[in-house]
C-alpha cells in the first residue's frame, strides 16, 4: 500500500457545528477527511473543479474538497490561498 503524501498546509483547522455533528452521527473523524484533503484526493468534484484544485497547488489559490460522509450527507473542507485556515462545513453552511 502506497502512502498518501500530504500536498500543502492547512494551517489552522476548524469546524462549524453542522459538520460536528454530521461527524457524530455518521461515527466518522475529521481526520479522515482531511487526509484526504490534504493529500490531493478532492472527493466528489467534478473535472473543473479538480483541475482548478490542480492549478491551485502551483498558483496558491483556494481549495475545495467535496465528500460524503456515511449518513449520505455531504462536507465541503475549504483550505484558503494563504494555506493559514482549513474549514470543515456543510454546503448549506457556505
Amino acid at each position: 500500500m502506497t502512502k498518501a503524501v500530504t500536498q500543502f498546509s492547512l494551517g489552522q483547522t476548524v469546524a462549524t457545528p453542522g459538520v460536528l455533528a454530521v461527524l457524530d452521527e455518521s461515527k466518522q473523524s475529521a481526520t479522515e477527511f482531511l487526509k484526504r484533503h490534504s493529500c490531493g484526493d478532492w472527493g466528489e468534484l467534478g473535472a473543473e473543479d479538480r483541475k482548478r484544485n490542480d492549478d491551485a497547488l502551483i498558483h496558491g489559490d483556494r481549495l475545495l474538497s467535496a465528500y460524503e460522509a456515511r449518513n449520505g450527507s455531504k462536507i465541503w473542507i475549504i483550505t484558503e490561498a494563504d494555506r493559514s485556515a482549513t474549514t470543515l462545513l456543510l454546503p448549506e453552511e457556505y
